[in-house]
C-alpha cells in the first residue's frame, strides 16, 4: 500500500468513527438539542484522528493476526448489529472494504455468491463465472464461490492476475 492509500484509508475510518460514534455522541451529551462544548468531545475527536493512523497502519502492516483482530475490532464497533455483518456491495470498493476484502475476505462467511465476489474483485458477475470456469476462483459445493479464493486472488500480485479489468 502506498502512502496515498494509507491517507485514503485513515481518512474514511476517522470519517466513519466521526459519523457513527463522536456525532451521536455529540448528540446524547448536548442538553437539549444545544451544542455539546468542545472540551467534552474535543479531546475524543483528537484521540480518533490518531488512533485511525494506527489502525490504517495495523490494517496494511506485515503482521496478518493484527491486521484481522484490527479489522474484525472496527467492524463490530462501526458496523454493530444483530445479525451477521452484511454490508452492501458497494461497500467493497471503499477503501477500508477492499482492505477487508484482502485481509479478511468476508468476515464469518466460507463462500459468497458471485455478485459480492464480483464487488470485492471490483468486476462484474460475469467476470466471475469467467474466473470460476478457468479454475482462477473456487465453487463453493453449497453455491458461490469460496471467500478463501476471492481472498487469495485480491492477494496475488497484479501482474499474475492479468492486465485485463475482467481478469482481475
Amino acid at each position: 500500500m502506498n502512502t496515498d492509500e494509507h491517507v485514503a484509508l485513515a481518512g474514511e475510518l476517522l470519517r466513519l468513527v466521526e459519523r457513527r460514534v463522536i456525532d451521536p455522541l455529540e448528540i446524547l451529551l448536548g442538553p437539549d438539542g444545544a451544542d455539546v462544548p468542545d472540551d467534552l468531545v474535543g479531546p475524543v475527536r483528537e484521540r480518533c484522528r490518531i488512533e485511525a493512523e494506527v489502525w490504517a497502519a495495523q490494517l496494511t502492516g506485515r503482521d496478518d493476526q493484527l491486521a484481522v483482530r484490527t479489522a474484525a475490532r472496527l467492524i463490530a464497533s462501526l458496523f454493530p448489529g444483530d445479525g451477521p455483518f452484511d454490508p452492501p456491495d458497494e461497500w467493497w470498493a471503499t477503501a477500508f472494504g477492499r482492505v477487508v476484502a484482502r485481509r479478511v475476505g468476508y468476515p464469518g462467511r466460507p463462500a459468497v455468491s458471485f455478485a459480492v465476489a464480483g464487488a470485492m474483485l471490483g468486476i462484474t458477475r460475469q467476470g466471475v463465472h469467467d474466473l470460476v470456469k478457468r479454475a482462477k476462483l473456487a465453487r463453493h459445493p453449497d453455491g458461490g464461490v469460496t471467500t478463501a479464493s476471492v481472498q487469495a486472488r485480491l492477494n496475488q500480485p497484479r501482474g499474475l492476475r492479468g492486465a485485463r479489468r475482467d481478469e482481475y
